[in-house]
């Protein structure tokens, strides 16, 4: 999970806190991650700190073992750079997975079902979906979908296709992925090319076609970016949440 950034787009409000720690009815979103992911049957939770770590630290460490899960902190010195070198400073542990793994962005608020969808589904790697997305007020990775399978994966997508979606940010990767993922993580650890994204590298595995898609068009879930999309989240989204949690 990467959770290194400086949350600037939020506003001074959240400045002081990694965005993973922000609250939703009283729980961090870590906190919710921890519980979804042991649920979904993970067993360790590796997370990259960058901006305010000793609070992620802290919070990890508490969290993580209360879901029975072993947490894991990696820490990006260069997290004020791209999202690529937090990708970068993981790469020995991914290099080291044996069986298909998780790579989440850490700022989403989502429901029970996305998790156990995707580590369910028949891809051996695969990404999750959503039909369902607007431009109007944010700037969604968009995934045009041809067939069924995702052949790209960036902002701005414009072209031809079956059917266009935004990107959860969820991914399950199988090791044979790993190669890749450190050939092109590697090739951007020099120049200007460390302002790159992660994202830039999960774009090469979908454009050489090895991620299938899971729909979830209709699941409960946000990224938050910005101040509204808090406001999104509590009012639209968390009341969705609770009904699936049964709460």
């Amino acid at each position: 999970m990467y959770a290194a950034g400086r949350a600037m787009r939020l506003g001074p409000a959240y400045a002081e806190q990694p965005k993973v720690l922000i609250e939703f009815d009283g729980e961090t979103l870590l906190a919710r991650h921890c519980r979804r992911l042991a649920a979904a049957g993970v067993t360790e939770l590796v997370v990259v700190t960058g901006h305010r770590r000793e609070l992620l630290a802290e919070a990890l460490c508490r969290h993580a073992p209360a879901h029975g899960l072993l947490p894991v902190e990696l820490f990006n010195a260069d997290f004020a750079e791209g999202s690529v070198l937090s990708m970068a400073v993981s790469l020995p542990v991914l290099e080291a997975e044996r069986a298909p793994f998780f790579v989440m962005d850490a700022d989403v608020l989502y429901g029970s079902a996305l998790l156990p969808r995707l580590r369910a589904s028949a891809h051996r790697s695969a990404l999750l979906v959503d039909r369902n997305f607007s431009v109007a007020d944010d700037d969604p990775v968009l995934v045009p979908l041809r067939g069924g399978r995702p052949f790209d994966f960036v902002k701005k997508w414009r072209g031809e296709c079956d059917a266009l979606g935004e990107s959860v940010g969820f991914f399950k990767l199988d090791p044979a992925e790993v190669p890749l993922l450190a050939a092109e993580t590697r090739a951007r650890l020099a120049g200007a090319r460390r302002r790159e994204s992660l994202d830039d590298v999960l774009r090469v595995l979908v454009q050489r076609g090895r991620l299938g898609a899971e729909d979830i068009t209709g699941e409960p879930w946000t990224e938050v970016d910005f101040p509204e999309d808090v406001a999104f989240a509590n009012a639209e989204v968390l009341p969705r949440v609770r009904a699936q949690d049964g709460r």
